[in-house]
């Protein structure tokens, strides 16, 4: 009979050796996550640098984010079959070679596809480290500890990557900025081999090449609509796109459901501490991320903060997140998942709640720093269980999911909040009067679009006109975030209620798991009835 269970041996304590090899593991997280912002930093010089129009400039921003959600979960699987510490390695080489392609680009194509590797690399190189940690901590607490760490310099990152990447625009070229990642990178190359131990599932089979096509088919379509309603409203190419990525994962489903060896074995969704953890995850994702996309736009374009003094204003926030990601192992020893996530959440909507009543920057940034401190519990402890909820030998698969959640909710998030926001913004827009401005003039059509497109016809109206119409904006920006605000908070609040009800049967950190190993005699039967390709 052939079973696994669910319950990670607590028994081996890792050494010296295991946390030095974390400390390695963690450098790639920091070096992803500052990767994001300094491009964020240095689109605005290297565009007017590479002649860029604007399609190019939406293309050097988004094909990083791309490539990364539609290969992770195929990175995944890879890595479990040919090794894990290899195909991480091969990513660090390959992020090395890209980054120093990205900081010399000639001309925007060239940046465009030397960023297409970047995020090919990185999806290599997430899974890999997250399937690396599960076999390094056989412990349950410390490598709830370790999730903490790695999960906490994702958010370094995000603080770091704007000082920094302000700091060497104002001193070097534009190309800078891509350079920082290539010692880190060779760091890895050099301790990685020394440090990392070498991990497969050695009973893997081939890879199935349609299930590839097919996930790739999924993802790509779904994450560009999304991407596109979110920025631009209702089209119907981007909803088009949408729904054929949608009926293209249905195919990729059912497919997976014929096949001996699976791309993404679907019975890990038998397990509730892996499907429901899962959901909570992409909901969290979804709204707590679409928010601080909207947070981070109110405090530039409304309370009229640079960009970084804007990345300053959400640093406190960052940190009570990489705090939250710290303490929530310790809490996660004494406190059961059913009580703990829900309790963490809590404090998220009480942070988005002051976020609905926020007049001034500095109450919105305390808003997010509340919201922020709520996040540890489920991001990283829900990391943990989603990994930790598969069979060793499909780790890497399983993280490759968790990732792929966290890009789908961002970009879900964006996409159904900013609908939802853009109605509220229209409705107090409407209703609010303009002195000078026709009701029905071409300004006010082109200003209920957005608030970048108001402020830009405001800037080319003359004196009161335009400050009214500047004023009116920015005001029903605060009511799209207010009400955006609140969206969050309820669905969060359904989303804790969700966890509350269906973990119960869940311990603390190091406890035996009250449940039967997961038999697959029965599967492994009902799969060698079934053809071994669709």
């Amino acid at each position: 009979m052939v079973s696994y269970s669910v319950t990670p041996d607590t028994k081996a304590q890792a050494g010296p050796r295991e946390w030095a090899a974390l400390a390695v593991l963690a450098l790639p997280a920091l070096l992803i996550s500052l990767d994001l912002f300094v491009m964020l930093m240095a689109l605005p010089r290297l565009s007017v640098s590479l002649r860029a129009n604007s399609v190019q400039q939406l293309w050097m921003l988004d094909i990083y984010g791309f490539m990364v959600a539609g290969f992770l979960i195929t990175m995944g699987s890879v890595g479990d079959r040919f090794g894990r510490r290899k195909l991480l390695l091969a990513g660090a080489a390959v992020f090395s070679g890209a980054s120093v392609l990205t900081a010399y680009s000639a001309n925007p194509a060239m940046l465009i596809a030397s960023r297409a590797v970047l995020g090919l690399a990185g999806a290599s190189i997430t899974p890999s480290t997250l399937a690396l940690i599960m076999n390094l901590f056989k412990d349950v607490r410390q490598r709830a500890v370790a999730m903490g760490i790695w999960a906490g310099c994702f958010t370094i990152g995000a603080i770091i990557g704007p000082l920094v990447g302000g700091v060497l625009l104002s001193h070097f070229w534009w190309g800078s900025v891509f350079l920082i990642g290539v010692p880190v990178m060779v760091l890895l190359l050099i301790l990685g081999p020394v440090l990392l131990p070498e991990s497969r599932n050695p009973e893997a089979g081939r890879i199935d090449l349609p299930s590839v096509a097919l996930s790739l088919g999924a993802i790509f379509p779904s994450v560009y609509g999304l991407k596109e309603l979110a920025s631009s409203g209702w089209h119907p190419a981007p909803a088009v796109l949408l729904a054929a990525g949608l009926a293209t994962g249905v195919v990729f489903v059912r497919r997976q459901n014929s096949l001996r060896d699976p791309l993404l074995d679907l019975r890990l969704f038998s397990d509730p501490a892996f499907s429901v953890t899962l959901a909570a995850m992409l909901m969290y994702s979804m709204l707590s991320g679409g928010t601080m996309a909207f947070i981070a736009q109110h405090l530039q374009l409304v309370d009229d903060l640079s960009p970084l003094a804007a990345g300053l204003a959400m640093a406190p926030g960052m940190s009570a997140a990489i705090l939250s990601f710290q303490l929530a192992p310790v809490l996660g020893r004494r406190v059961r998942p059913a009580v703990l996530f829900p309790a963490g959440i809590a404090i998220s909507v009480a942070g988005l709640l002051v976020v609905t009543q926020s007049a001034s920057a500095a109450m919105l940034a305390t808003g997010f720093a509340l919201s922020c401190f709520g996040t540890g519990p489920l991001v990283s402890l829900g990391t943990n269980m989603v990994v930790g909820s598969a069979p060793p030998q499909k780790a890497g698969a399983a993280a490759g999911i968790a990732q792929t959640s966290n890009e789908c909710g961002y970009a879900l998030g964006v996409a159904i909040l900013g609908s939802a926001g853009i109605i509220a913004y229209r409705a107090y827009l409407s209703g609010s009067t303009l002195a000078g401005v026709p009701a029905g003039s071409a300004a006010v059509a082109a200003a209920r679009q957005s608030i970048g497109s108001a402020l830009s016809v405001a800037n080319g109206l003359p004196g009161h006109t335009g400050a009214a119409l500047r004023s009116a904006a920015q005001s029903a920006f605060t009511a799209e975030l207010h009400t955006i605000a609140a969206i969050s908070a309820i669905l969060l609040a359904a989303v804790a209620t969700l966890i509350a009800a269906t973990l119960r049967d869940i311990p603390p950190l190091g406890q035996e798991r009250p449940t039967e190993p997961v038999e697959l005699e029965a599967a492994n039967e009902a799969e060698m009835a079934q053809p071994a390709d669709a």
